[in-house]
């Protein structure tokens, strides 16, 4: 039953994985059919990816308080019901609407997904399997996602990019709430309303800014303004965190050298994979002449190693440790990355497959990060935690997309070379900075990862909250 629990847990944070995947290909078809400009264009990305990031920790709470298997059926129900909205979306304003609703299911369901393996898994080694197998799912929808959408936004109406995930939502739906019933366990009794809001605001400014800085000019006035607000907001929740009797977030855990090392990894690790990823498949259809559906087919080689790999990465990291095995998928991704960058212009697919599929022999090596701050996640914080670790993730990748994408767009401006020409020169020199940002985690993990201990018991943690409660 703990297997089949585990499959409805994966497939729910799979629908959330191919949702962030599926949709990039499509978007001029979806133009076109609505009539958007540019900006409701990139709203219809950006609406999701600012709600999710923003109410993360939020679906974390919600796990403490009123129990992980509540929210995630919960997130799962509401994300459905948007997917349904969107897929039968008429005007801009419509799907916008529905894909900021999915932000709140995706926030309410991928933060408890951590929680619930922590809870289904309690011993170290199911655990690590576990994680493996529900972290190849991102990888299978990095295989699934462009491919799906490339052949839909040719084939079929654009909103199925959608619909799919009604009938895969509702089948989880059933299995989930038959499976997955782990002893309810209520470790918080209030929602810490201002931590939250201040947590929720500063993430959504934060976002917004990141997503918005490109194209309305970073020292514009909203821009300032938002990266304002994310200031004010990040201090009102230190300051509610440090007076609250239950606070929201145990700003100890960054004490945990596993546990911030382990975020800080993690996230150098988006940073490479949501900015590579995005801007290869431009770099395929600029400049090879791919079609969108033959751009998604060309990750699927590197996709499907990737999952492989994840699933067999717990024997890796039984063998080399976590720190070697983590630091080893790191330096891969980064020496792929840098070789990808040596392709010319008139380079084939054949040029670059072998790095692919070596970035993603490298991506597939880091799932032991995972499972190591999952085991270093004290009992009654697993579910904030698990809503830490995931922002950490999308804000990274955030970052990857916007600061890779700044730095693509200041190269190739300032280029004298025909428009495809400037394109790969600066989709080049963007590869390397990723790179070096890559390489640099290599010492990162080697030093936070050595020695992963246990999952600390839950009679630590009231001492642990104690020394923060005097040290503030």
């Amino acid at each position: 039953m703990r297997w089949w629990a585990l499959g409805a847990v994966t497939a729910g944070t799979f629908m959330t994985y191919l949702d962030n995947n599926v949709g990039n290909v499509a978007l001029p078809t979806i133009q076109r059919d609505l009539g958007l400009t540019i900006s409701g264009l990139e709203w219809v990305v950006s609406s999701y990816i600012l709600v999710f990031a923003g109410l993360m920790l939020v679906g974390g709470r919600l796990a403490d308080v009123f129990g992980a298997r509540r929210t995630f059926l919960g997130g799962l129900a509401v994300f459905t019901l948007a997917s349904l909205a969107a897929g039968l979306a008429e005007s801009g304003g419509t799907l916008v609407a529905a894909r900021a609703v999915q932000g709140v299911g995706a926030a309410l369901l991928t933060p408890t997904a951590l929680a619930l393996i922590g809870q289904i898994f309690p011993d170290p080694a199911e655990r690590g399997r576990a994680v493996g197998i529900w972290s190849a799912s991102g990888a299978l929808s990095m295989a699934l996602g462009p491919i799906t959408g490339g052949f839909i936004s040719e084939h079929l109406h654009w909103g199925w990019i959608y619909l799919i995930n009604v009938p895969i939502g509702v089948a989880t739906f059933a299995l989930a709430f038959r499976t997955v019933r782990p002893a309810f366990q209520r470790v918080r009794r209030s929602l810490d309303l201002p931590g939250l809001a201040a947590s929720a605001l500063a993430l959504f400014a934060l976002t917004y800014a990141l997503i918005e800085g490109e194209s309305a000019g970073w020292t514009s006035p909203g821009i300032l303004a938002a990266f304002g607000v994310l200031a004010a907001a990040a201090v009102a929740f230190v300051l509610a965190e440090s007076r609250a009797g239950e606070p929201m977030a145990d700003l100890s855990l960054f004490r945990r050298r596993v546990f911030g090392g382990g975020l800080l990894t993690s996230g150098i690790w988006s940073f490479g994979v949501f900015g590579i990823y995005f801007f290869s498949a431009m770099w395929l259809q600029n400049v090879l002449g791919f079609s969108p559906t033959e751009a998604g087919a060309a990750f699927v080689p590197m996709a499907l190693v990737m999952g492989v790999t994840a699933v067999v990465s717990q024997r890796v990291s039984a063998w080399l440790g976590v720190a070697r095995t983590v630091a080893l998928g790191t330096a891969l991704m980064g020496v792929a990355i840098f070789l990808i960058s040596r392709v010319g212009a008139d380079g084939s697919y054949a040029d670059v497959a072998p790095w692919f599929i070596l970035y993603g022999l490298g991506g597939g090596l880091m799932v032991p990060l995972t499972a190591a701050v999952l085991g270093g996640m004290p009992e009654n914080r697993a579910g904030v935690a698990s809503g830490m670790f995931n922002v950490s993730r999308e804000v990274f990748g955030l970052l990857g997309i916007t600061l890779l994408g700044a730095f693509l767009t200041s190269a190739q401006s300032a280029s004298d070379l025909p428009p495809l020409l400037a394109f790969l020169d600066a989709y080049r020199f963007t590869l390397v900075v990723a790179a070096a940002v890559l390489l640099a985690g290599i010492p990162l993990a080697l030093y936070a990862l050595r020695h992963v201990p246990e999952r600390p018991q839950e009679d630590d943690e009231p001492q642990a909250a104690a020394t923060v409660g005097s040290s503030n």
